[in-house]
């Protein structure tokens, strides 16, 4: 379990790197950016369950903390709760190579947009969320949504590093 764990964690820093620098350079003339890291959690926690899910969670939010301008503490929280949300879906569905990656991700990012929303009620000033009139929101969905197929096809070839 903890192979899985830090080589999930290295894949979501991994991701998270290329995020903030290449694809935010790729993609000037859109909105955002597909969270990449958020979806790598996501199968991570749903191939190994609720446990890995929290602690990969755990793990890469304090890995993101460090690298973003997030109050710290701030994607702990919210990865950690994704991926003991994820893990318990385990099992639940047969992987299918479209719907289902597609499904998870897309719940996932409204779960992100939820649980900020949430925290931005209780600490206003600290911690930001998204804007419903905003398109941000919606095209990261939208990109999560598209990428999610592709990339947990690629994470498959890494089986034997991210599944117990």
């Amino acid at each position: 379990m903890t192979k899985n764990i830090i080589w999930a964690s290295v894949f979501i820093l991994i991701a998270t790197i290329l995020q903030s620098t290449l694809l935010s350079r790729l993609l000037f003339g859109f909105y955002s950016i597909p969270d990449i890291a958020l979806c790598i959690l996501v199968y991570s926690a749903y191939i190994n369950g609720t446990m890995t899910g929290q602690m990969t969670g755990f793990f890469s939010g304090i890995l993101i903390d460090f690298i973003s301008a997030a109050p710290l503490g701030l994607n702990i929280l919210t990865r950690t709760i994704i991926g003991a949300a994820s893990g318990v879906l385990k099992g639940a569905f047969f992987v299918d190579t479209v719907f289902v990656p597609i499904a998870l991700c897309g719940g996932a990012t409204l779960f992100k947009a939820l649980l900020l929303f949430l925290l931005h009620l209780l600490f206003v000033d600290a911690v930001p969320c998204y804007s419903i009139s905003s398109p941000v929101l919606w095209v990261e969905l939208l990109m999560n949504t598209v990428t999610a197929p592709f990339l947990f096809a690629l994470l498959k070839m890494f089986n034997n590093l991210l599944k117990r």
